[in-house]
């Protein structure tokens, strides 16, 4: 095997195939090392994150001991799947194999597939051990939208999307299975190891969401999936009406964890120490929800007394009064807002996102143990409404109302120091030296999947396709563009584009801050190499 950097916190591992990606992720789950997190695999890489970068090392020197070839042990439960092939590719596939449609369907049904390993989105499995004759290649122009329940395939695979989401598989039918259930005690339908039967059938019954339920209806014996999106506010005493949400405020805690190898990425907040600094200042616990801002704009209003503050981005905050009074507290403070007063944020002079805390913190309804919207996925609550009413749980027994702090300074340009790898050598010999020797720009496509740069692009020297491997939070993902992407909280689990470099996770908090229009430049941080096992 061989291993690559993948950050200061984890390791890609090359092995030869899938068997032996199995093998080792089993070994992994079975015996984890100090600090384990994830345990990522794909067709021929495994990807391991850490809690900490001087963990890394004992991880290396575990994967030395393991043996690759011995097979894994895995859950091989049969799941079948009832599809009605009339998929918009279907025709194509057919052109493509040589078959007729009838015998792409009989092909893809004729023996169970076997689920390899998860990625892309929540639920979505990688099936492997098909008929061999359906091996088909992407589409050249990918769809920007594949409905949920498309049943596809894409080299050597086979996989059901989940939900909707932009997709480049070519699509042969499509199923009502929920593929992904928050409310499940397993979430995901398949699991890796599990065997997936699909059977043909002529028409699907059209099912409907039980009353109060958001999203598709459940199989028999399963559960609805809501997902916890369409929750306004969860138990506790209403504490606050969005009276503007501004460009786009969501509810972000510290995220989610330890959940990649179910496609599920992190979320939570962008910048985590001013999130941290949020609750500290009114006696929260450093995970409880707040409220993220972007470019300001965010107004509340008390429905009882609160204890408030806000972080971030250098933001203006006035306090209106019911008598129309103002005042302006101060921000990196807690402050009192009484009720039917309404706090108002102006647009930050310097960063993009602010972070508004309440003494009980904001109470919304936990999906696989966060309160934090995940834009990519969709899991977790909505973004916030005008309207939203927002309940605000009890504070921590014995905690108390924090000092006032000194703002944390923006600088410009913004200097991210990066690791190099783990697919640097798929660019020419100057390519490191261009991503740090000149600013980059960040563009206003930049979201919470990760900011989009503009600069000298980067030359790739390796043509055709990386085969989809896991990514983490920092990676500097490069497209045929040259143009690098930086990844944030919700970016996707798996990817298919080379990372040149990862910023080190001490430094991304900083990078949330970036504005569009804004620079930043690279640094490469010296770390002895990490060798080959």
């Amino acid at each position: 095997m061989t291993l690559r950097p993948a950050g200061d916190r984890g390791l890609l591992i090359e092995l030869p195939g899938l068997p032996e990606v199995l093998s080792v992720q089993a070994h992994l789950l079975a015996h984890p090392v100090e600090g384990q997190v994830d345990v990522v695999a794909a067709a021929c890489t495994l990807l391991v994150l850490l809690e900490g970068a001087h963990q890394v090392g004992a991880l290396a020197a575990r994967l030395r001991l393991i043996d690759p070839s011995v097979p894994a042990d895995r859950d091989d439960t049969l799941v079948t799947i009832g599809v009605q092939y009339d998929g918009a590719d279907l025709t194509d596939v057919a052109a493509r194999t040589g078959l007729s449609e009838a015998a792409v369907v009989a092909a893809h049904t004729s023996t169970p597939w076997v689920a390899a390993f998860g990625g892309f989105a929540p639920g979505f499995a990688y099936l492997t051990g098909g008929d061999p004759r359906l091996q088909v290649s992407r589409r050249d122009s990918p769809r920007t939208v594949v409905p949920a329940g498309s049943v596809a395939l894409a080299g050597t695979f086979s996989a059901v999307y989940p939900r909707d989401s932009p997709g480049g598989w070519q699509l042969i039918g499509r199923t009502n299975a929920v593929l992904w259930d928050t409310h499940r005690k397993e979430p995901a339908l398949i699991k890796p190891g599990n065997r997936v039967q699909f059977t043909a059938v002529r028409e699907l019954v059209e099912l409907h969401p039980s009353p109060g339920t958001e999203g598709p209806a459940a199989l028999p014996g399963e559960a609805v999936v809501t997902d916890g999106s369409g929750v306004s506010a969860g138990p506790g005493a209403a504490g606050l009406t969005v009276v503007d949400p501004g460009l786009y405020s969501t509810t972000q805690d510290l995220g989610r964890t330890g959940l990649m190898a179910l496609g599920v990425a992190g979320a939570g907040g962008l910048d985590r120490a001013a999130l941290r600094q949020a609750n500290r200042l009114v006696g929260n616990g450093p995970d409880s929800a707040a409220i993220e801002s972007l470019n300001g704009g965010l107004a509340v209003e008390a429905r009882e007394d609160q204890v408030l503050a806000v972080t971030g981005a250098d933001v203006g905050l006035t306090i209106v009064m019911p008598d129309g009074r103002e005042r302006e507290p101060a921000l990196c403070s807690p402050f009192l807002l009484r009720n039917g007063e309404v706090l108002l944020q102006s647009p930050p002079a310097s960063g993009l996102r602010t972070y508004t805390s309440v003494r009980g913190g904001i109470v919304v309804e936990e999906v696989l143990g966060s309160r934090s919207t995940d834009s990519m996925s969709g899991l977790g609550p909505p973004a916030l409404a005008r309207g939203l009413q927002l309940a605000v749980g009890d504070p921590v027994p014995g905690s108390t109302v924090g000092y006032p702090e000194v703002p944390r300074p923006v600088l410009a340009p913004e200097v991210l120091r990066v690791v190099p790898g783990p697919r640097d050598d798929w660019f020419d010999d100057e390519a490191l030296d261009r991503l740090c020797a000149t600013p980059w720009w960040v563009t206003p496509q930049s979201n919470r999947i990760g900011l989009r740069l503009e600069g000298p692009a980067l030359v790739r020297t390796r043509k055709g396709e990386l085969p989809s491997e896991g990514t983490v939070r920092g990676a500097l993902q490069v497209p045929p563009s040259g143009l690098p992407l930086l990844f944030l909280a919700d970016h996707p689990v798996t990817g298919g584009y080379p990372v040149i470099a990862v910023v080190v996770s001490a430094d991304l908090d900083r990078a949330a801050q970036l504005a569009p229009g804004s620079s930043v430049r690279f640094q490469i941080i010296s770390r002895r190499p990490v060798a080959g096992a």
